[in-house]
């Protein structure tokens, strides 16, 4: 049965791997998968490929089964394909299980002229702006929902606590106030198409590993304690972060949407940092204090990828070309989107 929800086909493959994932999931599921060759882990094929099995939990695809959700031989790709994400990421973060020096080190305060907001106020065009957004679209437009599988997992004021984080990002009961929403609303305040992952064969691998990251921590149990301290790093950097895009939008892209989007995160995460620090990590290390050291590595993951994402997409901009793949400027980014 194909979903009757689904609103984008799949995606155009990147390479053997996700040619293959994509041809199979056009059969019917039972299928045989295709082997895990040598496949970066940070690369765009199998990055693709797993952001495609992890769709199938989301919103799916207009053309294929909804029974390859739980198909026995493409979890068992999915579960190949995880493990050598989860290797490189364990590689390369420090670790560690002070909780307490890693939170600190989120809320270190930054200069004006760093990062992508640096770049963007010393230097920036409405085109860059428009790029940065269509990067942050596949990321946005699933905002909250990984954080969902791990309410289940948690217990007492952990649960509670994060319960209420969600409430929030899915706008306190209102449709049309959920952050996936207002971000739909910033992409056509901006003259682009705010279609569910519109825009997903222009964004590039480290967006994409961010992402598969999100899904990775909460569709795994054993993984809940990482899921909690990647939403923490989120919620606690959000604010400031988005004080300064609040700003950007203004000027560069003037219309509500676009700056209505940051400013409800600027008071919102400045809450939700307080909530995630003091009900629901310290409450989760109060109850499981093995959990620390996952806490970390879900931290350090999360600086990780998104310091890398920044600078490739930094690296892009200060060569004068564009962020987003082969290079496309904004324009044509558009058009291969649709």
């Amino acid at each position: 049965m194909t979903s009757t929800v689904a609103a984008r086909h799949l995606p155009r493959p990147r390479g053997e791997l996700s040619a293959a994932v994509t041809e199979l999931l056009t059969r019917q599921p039972g299928s045989a998968a295709p082997r895990v060759a040598d496949a970066d882990p940070y690369g765009e094929d199998l990055l693709l490929t797993l952001h495609t099995c992890y769709e199938l939990h989301y919103q799916g695809f207009a053309e294929v089964d909804e029974n390859w959700e739980w198909d026995p031989e493409l979890l068992r790709l999915r579960r190949d394909l995880e493990q050598r994400l989860l290797d490189a990421l364990r590689a390369d973060v420090p670790g560690g299980d002070d909780v307490e020096a890693e939170l600190d080190r989120l809320l270190a305060p930054t200069r004006d002229t760093d990062g992508i907001a640096g770049f963007l106020a010393e230097q920036g065009t409405p085109e860059h702006l428009r790029e940065y957004f269509v990067h942050r679209s596949i990321y946005h437009h699933i905002e909250a929902d990984p954080y969902a599988w791990v309410i289940p997992r948690l217990r007492g004021q952990a649960k509670a606590a994060l319960v209420a984080v969600e409430f929030d990002e899915f706008g306190g009961g209102r449709g049309e106030r959920v952050h996936a929403r207002l971000f739909a609303d910033l992409l056509a305040g901006a003259e682009l198409e705010p279609g569910y992952l519109h825009y997903l064969d222009v964004v590039p691998a480290p967006m994409l590993a961010l992402v598969d990251m999100m899904s990775l921590f909460g569709l795994h149990r054993g993984l809940r304690a990482a899921s909690v301290g990647h939403f923490a790093a989120t919620e606690i950097t959000s604010s400031p972060a988005s004080r300064r895009l609040a700003a950007l939008a203004r000027t560069l892209l003037p219309h509500p949407a676009c700056e209505h989007f940051y400013t409800e995160h600027v008071e919102a995460d400045a809450v939700h940092e307080q909530v995630m620090r003091r009900d629901v990590i310290a409450e989760l290390l109060a109850d499981e204090p093995d959990s620390a050291e996952p806490i970390v590595f879900g931290i350090q993951a999360t600086t990780l990828l998104e310091d890398r994402f920044a600078d490739h997409v930094l690296t892009c901009w200060r060569a004068g070309r564009s962020s987003l793949r082969h290079g496309e400027p904004i324009t044509a980014a558009v058009a291969a989107g649709d």
